[in-house]
């Protein structure tokens, strides 16, 4: 059973706004804070970006084996691969989502999102039954549009029900969902979920977000456990340090319950 008063109780001594989602797959027990508020969505709106593009393939509206050049006006910094490789790479609209998920990669993203459409990827999530609150407006790293305010958000509830519907085949189609999930194991950034739990060969499927400046943490995934649990931890305007240590230890004790 969660331990949802120590819990809430860690999360209430956090700094920052911080929004958190744990569920037991097959109980339903809940432990929610703040859970419905948006946070900036950071690499987490990648998630959503992904669930659209494996959409888009079933409808037969994106080939995952079309060819994309990667221009040099393409790159973007910081997270993933593609930045640093040489120039007019060529790479698969798989290569991109697997890209995206794995290493964060932020042009692998951006070149999504050119295909997809911020439209698309919203109207899908509400067809799944997220909130507006949780939403994709615009690339990554656009200044100018951050400036004013025009950022990605995401809510703990929301992005839960995502990996619940991921979990139970509903995002797609069963095997859309499951290959999502594959994904999501393969996740190369296993500083903040995973940290406690794989040394003891606890797996997780799982995607990170973070903006160091804003004091923006994130982790959410589903700790595979034999009674899985959801786990959706958001931060903003957090210490960082303190907000990542509350966050792995927390996903121990989820899993351990």
């Amino acid at each position: 059973m969660l331990n949802s008063d120590a819990m809430l109780r860690r999360l209430s001594a956090l700094r920052g706004h911080i929004g958190f989602f744990c569920k037991d797959f097959a109980t339903g027990e809940t432990v929610a804070f703040h859970a419905d508020e948006p946070v900036v969505a950071a690499s987490v709106i990648k998630l959503c970006v992904m669930a659209e593009a494996f959409r888009q393939r079933e409808a037969g509206l994106l080939d995952f084996a079309a060819k994309v050049t990667v221009r040099p006006e393409d790159k973007k910094p910081s997270c993933g691969a593609l930045t640093y490789l040489h120039d007019d790479l060529t790479v698969t609209v798989r290569d991109l989502v697997v890209l995206m998920i794995i290493l964060s990669d932020n042009t692998a993203t951006n070149l999504l999102i050119d295909r997809l459409g911020t439209e698309a990827i919203n109207a899908f999530m509400s067809e799944l039954g997220l909130s507006e609150r949780t939403k994709c407006r615009r690339k990554l790293f656009e200044p100018e549009l951050s400036a004013r305010g025009i950022r990605n958000h995401v809510t703990a509830a929301d992005i839960g029900l995502l990996l619940e519907k991921l979990m139970r085949g509903e995002v797609v189609s069963p095997e859309a969902s499951a290959e999502m999930l594959g994904i999501l194991r393969n996740q190369r950034l296993n500083g903040k979920m995973p940290f406690l739990l794989a040394p003891r060969r606890i797996r997780c499927a799982h995607k990170t977000g973070e903006d160091y400046d804003d004091g923006i943490t994130h982790d959410v995934g589903i700790i595979e456990t034999e009674r899985p649990r959801i786990f959706c931890f958001l931060a903003e305007g957090a210490d960082v340090p303190e907000a990542e240590r509350a966050l792995q230890e927390l996903a121990l004790e989820a899993a351990e319950a």
